[in-house]
Formats: structure tokens, C-alpha cells, sequence
């Protein structure tokens, strides 16, 4: 599957990457980036929305672009025996024409 999961805990340490978001984020670290803080690789507007998903349970979707290629971004909550343990994120690409 072609999309990219990553996910962090609490603290937004990233605690998994699927496959893809590890080729994703190859330039990145790849999976090196498992263990690593998200506010390490986000900018301060980005780490305080973060912040402020991890503290309210929000969920984030948005689009962007790059490279010439349209990606959706889905955030939301993980939770597990109904207990807050961080964010999920999906992100995967946008045909063209939607």
C-alpha cells in the first residue's frame, strides 16, 4: 500500500514507520528517524500545532505540495484500550484530476 504511516507518542518520539513512509522520509533519516523527537524535524508553527493535537485529541488534514506532487495528510489520535498514546498520520498522493 502507498501510503505512509508514521507514528509518535506522547512525547511526539516517532514509534513506528511503515515501509513507505521510511522511503518517504529517506532523505530525512529514513528509519533512523524512529526514536526521534517530531520537534526536531518541524518548524515552530508545525511543532506547536503538534502540541496542540497531542493535548486535545484533534484531528489535522490538509494538503500540500511537492516535488509536483499533491499529497493528502490525515492526523489523527491513536488510541489503544481507549487510552490517548499519541498521533497517527497518514499521508499518501492526490491523482492530478480528484
Amino acid at each position: 500500500m502507498d501510503v505512509r504511516i508514521t507514528v509518535c507518542d506522547l512525547n511526539a518520539k516517532i514509534v513506528y514507520m511503515n515501509q513507505a513512509a521510511v522511503l518517504g522520509f529517506h532523505k530525512y533519516g529514513g528509519a533512523n528517524l524512529i526514536g526521534k523527537s517530531l520537534f526536531d524535524c518541524h518548524r515552530p508553527e508545525s511543532s506547536e500545532k503538534i502540541c496542540e493535537m497531542l493535548v486535545l485529541q484533534q484531528v489535522n488534514i490538509y494538503t500540500e505540495v511537492s516535488n509536483n506532487s499533491r499529497r493528502l495528510i490525515r492526523q489523527f489520535p491513536w488510541y489503544e484500550d481507549g487510552i490517548h498514546k499519541g498521533i497517527i498520520e497518514m499521508s499518501f498522493d492526490l491523482p492530478e484530476k480528484l
